[in-house]
């Protein structure tokens, strides 16, 4: 909201999200827990149609609120974070407090934290393949040994059940146990860095959900990963740690709750979500420039460093469980499934006439990834809702999309036509019952179906089978062509489902089928390995969809373990975004955008700068008095959902009105439960230090919050009064109300604000006018106050994306 109090507007492109406050819904505020609407029954009509608008994308009017997001695959209250740092005289005490010992021991926790965030995720990744190997592993010797014996209809129905029984059991749990967990996470992650809070993004049953889900889902066959569940994940375990653990689940440790602000808490995520990326590919520089490109907002070099520290703590903890397995403890696939694809470490040869090939592999990489995220969108739209009409949907969808791939992997390979077995080959041929370039199928002996190689291994296997170099004449161009359009569009279709699952495995996966095509096809004009091609093709699509340049670079050398392919992988990533930038937005904005999450972009759209802050801040503005009186908080508190309030003395106090600074409702929501109230409206003498600590200030978990409906106060008690001084932010950040649009958004973001105070131009009027918050920085609401810009602004800005929409 703009003020403190009055209504809210529209966010991004769907339905308005003021992050800075708690939901109006009752059934939603009660607990903090998202709301299935389609059968919590909860809100009016009105709310109903504009959450139905929401889900088909449609443009609401500015202030037609619903204070919602779409978290997983339930709509969730939302709000701001607080990275600022609180200077009232309470915490100003505790500072002064404070010796060297104390400064030492935040450090080093801040160390051991990261350490512990890069073992813990690093375990996860490992389980996570190795549950993935074993489980999707039994289910291939099963189907191959029944194809092996010739009873085809019988493989058949082992292969459509175990598929369906895991993708629905991954389903299940997310629907019926932590909606949040459905999905990436990536999204939800990149709008916390971002400053945005949902409930249950990162609590204990989400982190358990998403790893036995992701397990689950990516057993089954679905064209789905596990690099987006593992940032996740890692999230989750930063998250967990930096709050002292699950009180829940009666797994806390005083030690561990330290971090009692955003700001560090912000930090350690970050941390998680770079070892997530780390723990997924085996590749740490990959996964801290994976948090600097992709999901960080706002970043550091000592951040940096902590970061890199996390990622290598991950990268030890792997290799360590990784020699476990390579003394044949990790079940049925030994080392298959360890992330690493050291399969082109040969010498890489190449020469100018391979430009113009690695050139058009790329222009077309850009444009197959700008589709594959308009597809996304489209179908992602269709599905929420088809979610929204209830659990059962969300069962049945998962059922019905797993039954249709089932029946494509499985009906596809009889298309192709076996192939004899190379008298060269370096693994047996064919491979019988466990991972390999050469499946037999329904094919006779010495003889390997070519398109089965591909579509029955799991993703990693089938990734290496493709980057494999040497292997120009093991697939025929027919069944790469099959392959690459089936897995173009299982992949669209498996993501939104209401499970754990991921985008980076499945476009890698196209992509490198991709390359191989591009290989076949004009590799003849070109030195280079149709292998080389397939890693190409990778990063093209990957610069595509996701347009990460820096990070996707080092994930592909790091996979490959060839720092020779830097040139060409460079090359590859900045045509291929550069062409897609053309069209539309990266996937993961896109989803941020589709859920609903009030993102702040990096950079003023042109427009803003036409706009003062005082064109955006509408009114009344509550405020509070130094010492205010017990009912008026109380009354204020329930008729309003706002975090921050500007405190205001007036005389005897000052000889004119002065703005104090800014106490946040949290802040007054302690002051009430503590009681220590005063008889009357003077100063009081008391030491607040000795009735208050920093502890009961101290920020609770993610998506936690306490409640003015929970706390009884008797009639005497509110006629009483309470003394706000010592526990106002004396110094909040504040903005002339002639400042442009576009330096306060900046400012805004760039600090990490909740509240951004606007003062007058002149002392002759009020000390405050209004508190901009991120809502109104939201482009809808700017434009549905100022609709005028709106011609202008898309004409400049957002000219590329609409002639794309035009176009289909």
């Amino acid at each position: 909201m703009s003020m403190a109090v009055g209504p809210a507007g529209d966010l991004p492109g769907t339905t308005a999200l003021p992050s800075d406050v708690a939901p109006a819904v009752p059934a939603v505020a009660d607990e903090h827990i998202c709301v299935d609407v389609s059968r919590d029954g909860s809100g009016d009509e009105e709310q109903r149609r504009n959450q139905r608008r929401f889900l088909l994308g449609g443009q609401l009017q500015s202030n037609a609120t619903s204070q919602v997001a779409l978290v997983g695959t339930d709509f969730c209250p939302i709000e701001s974070l607080d990275y600022e740092l609180i200077e009232n005289d309470v915490f100003k005490q505790d500072w002064r407090a404070q010796g060297r010992g104390h400064i030492l021991r935040y450090f080093a926790l801040k160390w051991a934290l990261c350490f512990l965030v890069g073992a813990l995720t690093a375990a996860a990744a490992f389980v996570a393949n190795l549950g993935v190997e074993n489980v999707a592993g039994a289910k291939f010797v099963v189907t191959s040994n029944r194809m092996f014996a010739r009873r085809f209809e019988s493989a058949f129905l082992v292969f459509l059940f175990s598929n369906l029984l895991l993708t629905m059991f991954a389903t299940v749990l997310t629907v019926y146990v932590a909606p949040a967990a459905a999905g990436s996470g990536i999204p939800e992650v990149k709008a916390y860095l971002n400053g945005v809070d949902a409930p249950n993004i990162f609590c204990f049953k989400t982190l358990v959900v998403k790893v036995v889900g992701c397990i689950a889902a990516v057993s089954s066959s679905l064209h789905v990963g596990k690099a987006g569940p593992l940032v996740h994940t890692g999230a989750c375990i930063a998250s967990i740690l930096g709050q002292g653990g699950s009180r829940k689940y009666r797994m806390t440790c005083k030690w561990l709750r330290h971090f009692k602000n955003d700001r560090d808490r912000r930090d350690l995520v970050t941390c998680g979500a770079g070892a997530g990326i780390a723990g997924a590919f085996r590749a740490p520089v990959a996964g801290v420039l994976f948090a600097l490109e992709t999901v960080s907002s706002r970043w550091r070099s000592a951040l940096l460093w902590r970061a890199f520290f996390t990622t290598a703590v991950v990268a030890v903890v792997l290799r360590a469980l990784i020699d476990i397995c390579k003394r044949g403890r990790c079940g049925l696939f030994g080392k298959g499934g360890l992330i690493m694809f050291d399969v082109t470490s040969g010498y890489v040869n190449y020469h100018v006439i391979d430009l113009p090939p690695v050139i058009t592999l790329a222009v077309f990489g850009g444009v197959l990834g700008s589709l594959y995220n308009f597809f996304l969108d489209k179908v992602l739209r269709l599905y929420n809702v088809i979610n929204e009409k209830g659990r059962t949907y969300r069962l049945l969808l998962a059922a019905t999309v797993s039954v249709c791939t089932s029946c494509c992997l499985f009906g596809l390979p009889w298309l192709a036509a076996c192939k004899p077995c190379p008298a060269d080959s370096r693994e047996a041929c064919p491979s019988i019952g466990r991972s390999g370039n050469f499946k037999k199928f329904q094919c006779p002996m010495h003889n390997y179906n070519d398109l089965a190689s591909l579509f029955f291994n799991t993703n990693d296997d089938t990734i290496r089978n493709l980057y494999s170099n040497g292997t120009d004449h093991e697939f025929h161009i027919t069944s790469i062509l099959v392959f690459f359009i089936a897995s173009y569009f299982l992949g669209i279709f498996s993501y939104g489902l209401a499970l754990p699952s991921g985008l980076f495995v499945p476009v890698i996966l196209t992509g490198a089928a991709y390359g191989r095509l591009v290989g076949m096809l004009i590799g003849s004009q070109s030195t280079l390995d149709h292998g080389l091609f397939a890693v190409l093709g990778s990063a093209a699509l990957l610069g595509g969809s996701m347009r990460m340049t820096v990070s996707v670079c080092v994930v592909i050398l790091e996979l490959t373990n060839n720092l020779l392919m830097l040139p060409l992988v460079m090359l590859v990533l900045i045509i291929s975004k550069t062409v897609a930038d053309a069209f539309n937005a990266n996937v993961y904005d896109l989803l941020v955008k589709l859920k609903g999450f009030p993102f702040l972009e990096g950079h003023a759209e042109p427009y803003m700068r036409q706009l003062s802050v005082s064109d955006v801040v509408t009114g009344p503005l509550q405020t509070f008095n130094g010492i205010e009186k017990v009912g008026r908080i109380v009354d204020t508190l329930k008729a309003t959902d706002h975090n921050g309030f500007p405190v205001v003395d007036e005389p005897p106090f000052s000889d004119t009105p002065l703005l104090y600074g800014l106490v946040l409702r949290s802040h007054l929501l302690v002051l009430l439960r503590k009681k220590e109230f005063i008889s009357s409206s003077t100063a009081s003498a008391s030491d607040a230090s000795k009735h208050f600590s920093p502890e009961d200030f101290a920020k609770r978990g993610s998506g936690k919050h306490d409640r003015i409906e929970d706390i009884e106060l008797t009639a005497e008690e509110l006629e009483m009064f309470v003394d706000l001084h010592p526990f106002t932010n004396t110094s909040p950040y504040t903005v002339v109300e002639t400042m442009s649009l576009a330096k306060a958004l900046i400012l805004f973001r760039e600090v990490g604000l909740r509240h951004l105070l606007v003062l007058p131009k002149t002392s002759k009027r009020a000390p405050v006018v209004g508190i901009l918050t991120r809502h109104d920085f939201m482009p809808e609401h700017v434009l549905g106050l100022h609709p005028y810009l709106f011609k202008s602004r898309w004409k400049k800005v957002r000219f590329g994306k609409t002639a794309f929409s035009n176009f289909f």
